[in-house]
C-alpha cells in the first residue's frame, strides 16, 4: 500500500502494475526517481523529505571549497612525512593558500540548501549571486543579487555551488560552452545531481587551468566507472556521496517519513511533490 524508495527508479511500467498502491515516500529530498506524472494519474502521491540534510549538505560544501583553497590534507600528510622537520624555516607551503573574502559566490538552485550555503558564504564575506526558477524571499544581507540568466551566473561567480534538482531542463546545465564564461582559476562545486555536469568538460577544463578547482559529492554514475574522465583529473576532490549523511541528516529523514506516512493515514499527505498533477484516486 505504501511503497518507500530511495535510489531504486519507479517508472510508470512498474507505477500502472501496481493494484493495490495509495502512496510512494522517498526517502531524499530530490524524487528523480519516481515518475511523478504516472503516479498522479494512478491518484498516489509522492512524498519526499525536503530539507533533512540542510546543514549536513551546507557544511560539506564548505569542506571540499576549503580543502580547495588550503589543502589542509595534503600539508599535513607532508608534516607526518617529516618535510616540516626537515624545513630551515618556520613555515612552508605546497599549494597557493586561497581566501575566499572578496569573492563572489554564484548559488544555482536557491531551495534551503542553497540559501543555507549562501548564507555560510556571506559570513566568509563572499558576496552572494544567485539564480533560481522562482526568485523570492530576498534575503536581508548584502550583498546579493539574483539573476534570471544562467550565462551571467557563470561568467560573474569566482565559486559556484550547485543546488538545482535534475530535471531535462538542467541536465548537463555545466557544459563546456558555461565553463568557458566563468572568470579564470574559478572554482566549482556539485553536492546536488552528478547529471548536472558534463564530466568531460570539467576535466578538460581543470586540464587546462580555466577551472581552478572542483568539488564534488556525486557522479553521474555511482559508484563511478574506472573511466570517468573525473578520477584522473587535476585539483579535483571527489567524496563518495556522504554530503547528505550526518547522524542528524538520518535521524532527520526518519522522523519525516514517518510524519508523511502518519499524514497520509489521516488523508492528509504532506510534502506530496505532484499535487499538481494528482488525479482522484481510481479503483484498483
Amino acid at each position: 500500500d505504501i511503497l518507500i524508495t530511495n535510489k531504486t527508479p519507479l517508472r510508470a511500467d512498474f507505477i500502472a502494475a501496481q493494484t493495490r498502491l495509495r502512496c510512494i515516500c522517498v526517502l531524499a529530498a530530490g524524487y528523480d526517481v519516481v515518475d511523478i506524472k504516472a503516479a498522479a494519474e494512478h491518484g498516489i502521491p509522492v512524498c519526499n523529505t525536503p530539507a533533512y540534510s540542510v546543514e549536513s549538505v551546507a557544511l560539506h560544501v564548505f569542506a571540499l571549497l576549503l580543502e580547495l583553497c588550503r589543502h589542509t590534507a595534503l600539508h599535513d600528510a607532508s608534516v607526518r612525512n617529516n618535510a616540516w622537520s626537515q624545513c630551515p624555516d618556520f613555515c612552508y607551503w605546497l599549494t597557493p593558500q586561497l581566501d575566499l573574502y572578496g569573492k563572489t559566490l554564484g548559488i544555482m538552485g536557491f531551495g534551503s540548501i542553497g540559501r543555507r550555503v549562501a548564507e555560510l558564504g556571506h559570513a566568509f564575506g563572499m558576496s552572494i549571486l544567485a539564480h533560481s526558477r522562482t526568485p523570492k524571499n530576498l534575503p536581508t544581507y548584502t550583498p546579493f543579487e539574483f539573476v534570471g540568466n544562467v550565462d551571467e551566473l557563470f561568467a560573474r561567480s569566482d565559486v559556484l555551488s550547485l543546488h538545482a534538482p535534475l530535471t531535462e531542463e538542467t541536465r548537463g546545465v555545466v557544459n563546456a560552452r558555461r565553463l568557458s564564461l566563468m572568470p579564470q582559476g574559478a572554482m566549482l562545486i556539485n553536492t546536488a545531481r552528478g547529471a548536472l555536469v558534463d564530466e568531460a568538460a570539467v576535466a578538460a577544463a581543470l586540464q587546462s587551468g580555466k577551472l581552478g578547482g572542483f568539488g564534488t559529492d556525486v557522479l553521474s554514475k555511482e559508484p563511478p566507472e574506472a573511466t570517468n574522465p573525473l578520477l584522473k583529473a587535476p585539483r579535483s576532490l571527489i567524496t563518495p556521496h556522504i554530503a547528505w549523511a550526518s547522524l542528524q541528516a538520518r535521524r532527520n529523514i526518519m522522523r519525516i517519513t514517518i510524519d508523511n506516512i502518519k499524514a497520509f493515514l489521516n488523508n492528509q499527505p504532506i510534502h506530496v511533490v505532484n499535487a499538481a498533477w494528482l488525479a482522484p484516486r481510481e479503483t484498483r
